[in-house]
């Protein structure tokens, strides 16, 4: 008895969605995403400023990046991802594409269509492509769970009110609520 065979899809088949559609493509299988709320956009908008303020006032080579922006973490074509927001150090990695690779930090506002993804299957895939800071932002809970990939020193939960510190850089500490008022 032959074993059923979910089929496989390739980077051709999210650029072949009907307009206005969108979708991620983790090893090779497709899941849509809903259009983003308006808290998730404004967290978003507001994590995006803050950390692009930081890396222009150190005068920094790292580029942010919002969402929808492509990621091709694999050098294959059955992986493809729009983080909410990626922020990336080595130039060599875009192109008018997007990125080809890991960025360095990703983060992404969890929504409840999107939970289970975020905090598995993306968790496993990030980590493995070699992301070194992954978030993940919780609107409802108000949690924030951080993914220190690269030492492990700072992984943890924290609540909105928290000063979140940043894994690569080691001077800059984010507090959502702040950014939020």
């Amino acid at each position: 008895m032959a074993l059923h065979q979910e089929k496989t899809y390739t980077i051709e088949d999210i650029y072949a969605l009907p307009d206005g559609k969108r979708a991620e493509l983790i090893d090779g299988q497709i899941y849509d995403m809903a259009p983003p709320n308006t808290c998730h956009q404004r967290i978003s908008y507001s994590l995006a400023r803050k950390i692009s303020d930081y890396i222009d006032g150190k005068n920094g080579g790292c580029e942010v990046f919002l969402a929808p922006f492509a990621v091709f973490l694999n050098e294959d074509n059955r992986n493809y991802v729009e983080p909410d927001i990626s922020i990336i150090c080595d130039k060599n990695r875009l192109d008018d594409k997007g990125c080809n690779g890991a960025p360095d930090w990703i983060i992404e506002v969890v929504s409840p269509s999107t939970e289970r993804v975020d905090y598995g299957i993306k968790l496993f895939k990030y980590r493995s492509a070699g992301v070194r800071e992954y978030w993940t932002v919780n609107p409802k809970t108000r949690i924030v769970n951080v993914f220190d990939f690269e030492h492990d020193q700072k992984s943890g939960q924290y609540s909105f009110d928290d000063v979140i510190p940043v894994c690569i850089y080691e001077d800059l500490g984010i507090c959502i609520s702040e950014l939020q008022s």
